[in-house]
């Protein structure tokens, strides 16, 4: 698996940052914003994630997407390790993260990977999307924000 920055020239892959993130509108304003990496087996892309700068020395990854057939392999924890060296190279202080409060298997995942939970934004996802959102039996109501010293 080869991970990369997408060219410029290539279209992001939005089914996949869709799985992550139902908004179209959310994602199409944050693609055009942002840079875009994917991880890609052969000639197919199988992970994404996007970097959002957001602050001086602050860089967000705001959305981390792998494909259905490779999810549970490892791959989201690659994705996440890449942003984080990637990040320090850039020379970027701080990166940060958020997701839903259903999301248990992100929040695990982001805490091995060195985050750490900094707040809630109560109410983001009732705020932002139209639609319910459930997880895990759970609504998605409030996004848990994480960060890591880099």
């Amino acid at each position: 698996m080869n991970i990369r920055e997408l060219n410029t020239d290539e279209r992001p892959p939005m089914e996949l940052l869709l799985v992550a993130d139902p908004s179209q509108k959310l994602v199409e304003e944050y693609v055009t914003r942002g840079q875009c990496f994917v991880a890609q087996e052969s000639d197919r892309i199988i992970g994404v994630y996007i970097f959002l700068r957001t602050r001086p020395e602050t860089i967000e990854l705001v959305n981390i997407a792998i494909d259905e057939n490779h999810q549970g392999k490892g791959i989201g924890k690659q994705l996440v390790n890449h942003a984080i060296q990637t990040a320090k190279r850039l020379g970027f202080k701080t990166i940060e993260i958020g997701t839903g409060n259903s999301s248990v298997g992100q929040l695990a995942l982001y805490q091995k990977c060195g985050f750490r939970i900094t707040g809630v934004d109560r109410d983001f996802f009732l705020r932002h999307y139209s639609e319910e959102i459930f997880e895990n039996g759970i609504q998605v109501v409030d996004m848990i924000r994480l960060s890591q010293d880099l």
